[in-house]
């Protein structure tokens, strides 16, 4: 696909907004960007398109991509002249991507996003480095390799910090069960 854009063929770069926008957009609200996902996801496409020349042959794209959106998202965030809040940040995720699908018990939705509030507040918490490796691994569903790509990190790196963020995680919400199969234990 990279080789159709490189030699100039404007549909193949569209192909590749189009499916990496949904994962761009949802990288964008997990690292804080919150109203502003859009513009940063829509800067990140513009700053790919135009450094096409430096990507690696044979290299992932959507790694690639999603360590320019973490780096357009920390612009954003720090230039922001307003904080942003863990209501605000859920708010973003929960419009990237239905967390809880229409049909759940109103209970257990309820359930749901006490512990989603609950876990992006001990995230908010965290140090940017295991902040950025969580949420690449497990909110964004990247496989250790592509984490180690998106973050420019060796894999032993990634497993070190990640396994430092879980236990820090754990210690900030001893409650806090993970969800196992389809049934929710509490």
């Amino acid at each position: 696909m990279i080789a159709r854009v490189r030699a100039g063929e404007p549909e193949a770069y569209a192909e590749l907004v189009r499916a990496h926008t949904g994962i761009a957009l949802r990288a964008a609200a997990a690292l804080g960007a919150g109203a502003d996902a859009e513009d940063v996801v829509q800067q990140a496409f513009f700053k790919a398109y135009c450094a096409l020349g430096r990507f690696r042959d044979g290299a992932a794209f959507k790694p690639w991509l999603l360590s320019i959106v973490a780096n357009e998202t920390r612009n954003t965030v720090r230039t922001a002249v307003r904080q942003r809040t863990v209501v605000g940040r859920e708010a973003a995720l929960t419009e990237a991507e239905p967390v809880i699908p229409e049909s759940a018990d109103p209970a257990v939705a309820a359930l749901e996003v006490e512990r989603r509030a609950a876990l992006l507040a001990a995230l908010d918490r965290l140090s940017e480095e295991h902040r950025l490796v969580v949420t690449y691994r497990y909110l964004l569903e990247m496989d250790e390799p592509e984490t180690a790509q998106a973050l420019g990190w060796p894999r032993g790196t990634v497993k070190s910090r990640l396994n430092r963020a879980l236990r820090k995680l754990k210690r900030l919400l001893p409650d806090f069960q993970p969800r196992e199969g389809g049934d929710e234990h509490e």
